[in-house]
C-alpha cells in the first residue's frame, strides 16, 4: 500500500468512525431545537464559543510540539511527561480562577444568572485540556481505533445523558411514568433550568475520559524539567498564538455577535434569538468541519514523519489535490441539499431563517482546511513564527470584517468574514511556503474545483426553487452530476495512485 493510501486509510478510520459519532451527536441539535427556543440556547452558543477559544490557551501549542519532539519512540515517554505536566498545570490553574470568579465572569458576558454554567464550563475545559496530550499520544502511536473508540464512548454517553435529563427526568417529574422515582428525580431536576442539563451532560460525559485513558495516566509522571521544557516551549508558543488566532477566526462571530448586532436588526427577533438561530445553523457546517478535523488527526503526524523523504513535496501536493476535490464535492452537495438538512436537524421553523449562511460557513471551513495543508511547511522547517503572523492576519481580518459587516447585514457578515479570513490565510501561507519549502501544488486543479463549485451553487440557488420529492431528487442529481464530472476531469491523476 502506498504512503498516500495509508494516509487515506488513517483519515478514513478517524473520519468515518468519528463521523458516525458526530452525526449521532448532531441529532442532539434536533432534540434541542425541538424542546427549546433560540433565546434559551443563546447562552450555550456563547459559552461553547468561549470554551473553544480558551482550550487553545490551555494547550498553548503543546500538542503539535509533542508530535515534533516525541516522534522518536526513545524520546516519547520523557516528552510525554514534561508536556503533560505543563498542560495540567495551566489547565487546572485557569479553570480554578474561572470557577472561583464565576459570578463576575457570568456578568461580564451578559448572562449574570448563569454563574453555575460558568463553573461547569470551567470543569469541562480543564478536562479537555488535561486529556489533550494523552489523545495526541494515541495518534502518534497509530492507535487510531482506540482514539476513535474513546471519543465515541464520550459522544454516546453525552447523547444518553441528554435524553435522560431532557426527556426521561422531565417525564418522571411530570408523572407520565415511573412515578415511584419522583422523589429521587425531584432531588436534582428543575424543569425551569432544563437547558442547563445540556451542559451537565457534557461535563459528566467528559469525566469518563479519566477512566478510558487510565493507562495513559497510570504511565504518567509529573515532571518539571526546565532544560527539557524550554526547547519545547520555544517551538510551541508561536503555534499556540497561531492556534489562538485560528480559533478566533472560527469563534469570534458567535462570541461577539451579541455586541455587534444592532437591537431589532431582524424584525420580531431579539438579539438572543438571533444568536440562537445562527448558533444552531452553524452546526449544519459540521460535515465539512468534521472532514477537516479527521484529516488533521491523521495528517499532522504523517507530515512530520514524511517530511525528510526526498519525494515529500510531491506527496504533499497530491494530498492537497485530492483533499480539495473531496471537500469541494462535499461543499456543493451540502449547499444544494440545505432544505433537506434543515428539515431534518432544525425542528422548529424559526431556525430555518438562518440557513442561507451555511454555504459561506462551509466555504470558510474548506479554505481553512487548505490552510492546514499548506501550513505543513512552517511546521517541518521550524519556522512556526510565520504561522503566527499568518493566522494573526486572518484573525485581524475576521475581527475587522465582523465589525464592518454585522451591523449592516447581520450574521451573514459573520459567515462572509470567516470565509474571507480563510482565503487570506491560505493565500499568505502559499506565498511564503513556496519561498522556504517549495511544493508543486496543482493550482489549476484546485482553483477550477473551487470556482466551478461556486458557480454551481450560485446558479442553482438562483434559478431552481423546487420543493418536495422532486426538489430532493433534483438537488441530489445535480450534486451527483457535479461530483461525477469533477472526478472524470481528474481521472488521469486518480489512475496514478498506486
Amino acid at each position: 500500500m502506498s504512503i498516500l493510501k495509508k494516509l487515506a486509510s488513517e483519515t478514513a478510520t478517524y473520519g468515518l468512525l468519528t463521523m458516525v459519532g458526530r452525526l449521532l451527536n448532531s441529532l442532539l441539535v434536533l432534540l434541542h431545537t425541538d424542546l427549546f427556543l433560540p433565546e434559551q440556547l443563546a447562552v450555550q452558543v456563547q459559552l461553547y464559543t468561549y470554551a473553544g477559544l480558551a482550550l487553545v490557551i490551555y494547550i498553548f501549542g503543546m500538542e503539535t510540539a509533542f508530535f515534533r519532539f516525541a516522534s522518536r519512540e526513545a524520546d516519547r515517554q520523557q516528552y510525554y511527561n514534561v508536556v503533560q505536566s505543563a498542560v495540567i498545570l495551566v489547565s487546572v490553574s485557569i479553570s480554578a480562577v474561572l470557577f472561583i470568579f464565576a459570578a463576575p465572569v457570568a456578568k461580564a458576558i451578559l448572562y449574570p444568572e448563569e454563574a453555575t454554567l460558568v463553573r461547569w464550563f470551567a470543569l469541562i475545559m480543564a478536562i479537555d485540556g488535561i486529556v489533550a496530550i494523552p489523545f495526541a499520544k494515541l495518534r502518534l502511536e497509530k492507535k487510531a481505533k482506540q482514539f476513535v473508540t474513546f471519543r465515541l464512548v464520550n459522544i454516546f454517553l453525552n447523547i444518553f445523558l441528554n435524553i435522560f435529563f431532557l426527556i426521561i427526568c422531565r417525564d418522571i417529574y411530570e408523572g407520565r411514568y415511573a412515578q415511584f422515582l419522583q422523589p429521587v428525580i425531584n432531588l436534582f431536576y428543575n424543569p425551569v433550568a432544563a437547558p442547563r442539563y445540556i451542559i451537565l451532560a457534557n461535563l459528566v460525559a467528559n469525566l469518563a475520559y479519566f477512566i478510558l485513558l487510565r493507562k495513559e495516566f497510570i504511565n504518567f509522571r509529573f515532571v518539571w524539567d526546565a532544560s527539557l521544557l524550554k526547547p519545547v516551549w520555544v517551538y510551541a508558543y508561536p503555534i499556540g498564538i497561531m492556534n489562538l488566532a485560528a480559533v478566533t477566526n472560527s469563534f469570534f462571530d458567535r462570541a461577539f455577535l451579541q455586541y455587534l448586532l444592532p437591537e431589532n436588526f431582524y424584525p420580531g427577533r431579539t438579539t438572543r434569538q438571533a444568536i440562537g438561530i445562527y448558533g444552531q445553523c452553524f452546526k449544519l457546517s459540521i460535515f465539512m468541519n468534521l472532514t477537516i478535523q479527521a484529516f488533521k488527526y491523521a495528517a499532522e503526524p504523517f507530515f512530520f514523519q514524511k517530511a525528510e523523504d526526498k519525494d515529500a513535496p510531491e506527496t504533499f501536493a497530491l494530498v492537497m489535490k485530492w483533499f480539495v476535490v473531496f471537500c469541494v464535492i462535499l461543499w456543493v452537495g451540502i449547499s444544494l441539499n440545505l432544505n433537506l438538512l434543515a428539515g431534518l436537524f432544525l425542528k422548529q421553523e424559526i431556525y430555518h431563517e438562518g440557513v442561507y449562511v451555511v454555504p459561506w460557513l462551509l466555504l470558510g471551513f474548506l479554505l481553512l482546511g487548505i490552510y492546514y495543508n499548506l501550513a505543513t511547511w512552517f511546521k517541518v522547517t521550524n519556522k512556526t513564527h510565520y504561522g503566527t503572523y499568518i493566522t494573526i492576519s486572518g484573525a485581524v481580518s475576521t475581527i475587522l470584517l465582523n465589525f464592518l459587516l454585522v451591523p449592516q447585514i447581520g450574521y451573514l457578515g459573520c459567515a462572509i468574514a470567516f470565509a474571507v479570513s480563510g482565503l487570506l490565510m491560505a493565500g499568505l501561507c502559499y506565498y511564503f511556503g513556496q519561498q522556504f519549502y517549495p511544493v508543486p501544488y496543482d493550482l489549476k486543479s484546485g482553483l477550477f474545483a473551487i470556482i466551478s463549485g461556486t458557480i454551481v451553487i450560485i446558479a442553482y440557488k438562483s434559478l431552481v426553487d423546487v420543493e418536495g420529492v422532486k426538489g430532493f431528487l433534483l438537488d441530489m442529481g445535480v450534486a451527483g452530476l457535479f461530483a461525477g464530472l469533477l472526478f472524470l476531469k481528474e481521472m488521469k491523476s486518480l489512475k496514478s495512485l498506486k
